[in-house]
């Protein structure tokens, strides 16, 4: 019978080199930032967006109002999926939390 071995998780993610040399808690911390910081940007442009076509509709420059529409669910979407984000991320800090050692 034989046995092979099973191969170590690989991370989703690269480091870049100066994060690697900062060491790999701050490479994390970075990358758990960075997500973070990449959420909160598309729920700002995606709300400005919708502010913009909004303003375009009540002016009568749209042709098209199911681009508003298209807008206005991409812009909700976007908070949604930051607001799961946060709660599932302290879900997992209360978790830790809780974990005697």
């Amino acid at each position: 019978m034989e046995f092979t071995p099973i191969t170590p998780i690989q991370p989703l993610f690269e480091a870049a080199p100066s994060q690697s040399a900062q060491g790999g808690r701050n490479a994390g911390a970075t990358l758990f930032a960075d997500v973070f910081q990449s959420a909160i940007d598309n729920v700002r442009q995606t709300n400005q967006t919708q502010v913009d076509l909004e303003y375009k509709l009540a002016t009568g420059q749209i042709d098209n109002p199911a681009e508003v529409t298209l807008a206005i669910t991409k812009a909700t979407d976007a908070a949604l999926l930051l607001m799961e984000m946060r709660n599932k991320a302290l879900d997992a800090y209360n978790e830790l939390m809780r974990i005697s050692l």
